[in-house]
């Protein structure tokens, strides 16, 4: 082989190397999901992925379907009583590992929905992170899943 032929091969394997690694090398949003609680408040759910090489944080959410929109989770406060309240600090997202915003734990929190949510339409989301930046998620209402649904696929996005 000659010289050439082999900066060439080499050439062509490390643009596919870098190929592969930008693809792992993103926030991914899958299985998201809203509804609504009442007609004042509604909530998201979603498993975001970090598919890069650095612990994240995510550290904001906003959308215009409400006056406030606030990353939240539920705490036991002893006794079988469990309170929702607002993550100031967000969500730690390990490099390589996935987090789970669900029912009953960590979650996207709607407060003074500005339009109803409708089984069908579509929330659009914007998830902030310390490293990652901005990811605008397009989530679909889904007023009809179980709580214990799981399945992924339903969307896919990516910053």
């Amino acid at each position: 082989m000659s010289f050439k032929s082999v900066v060439i091969a080499a050439a062509a394997s490390l643009t596919l190397a870098g190929a592969a690694f930008a693809d792992m090398s993103k926030i991914m949003v899958e299985d998201a999901y809203a509804r609504a609680s009442n007609k004042m408040a509604g909530a998201a759910f979603m498993a975001v992925a970090n598919h890069t090489g650095e612990d994240d944080r995510l550290i904001a959410v906003s959308s215009d379907i409400a006056k406030r929109t606030e990353l939240h989770t539920h705490k036991d406060m002893g006794d079988g009583v469990m309170k929702m309240m607002h993550v100031e600090e967000g969500f730690a997202i390990p490099a390589g590992e996935t987090h789970m915003l669900q029912r009953g734990g960590d979650h996207v929190m709607f407060m003074g929905l500005t339009q109803e949510l409708k089984q069908g339409d579509t929330v659009t989301l914007t998830l902030t992170f310390e490293k990652a930046g901005d990811v605008v998620v397009e989530v679909p209402v889904d007023l009809e899943r179980k709580a214990s649904h799981g399945g992924m696929d339903h969307t896919k996005h990516s910053n």
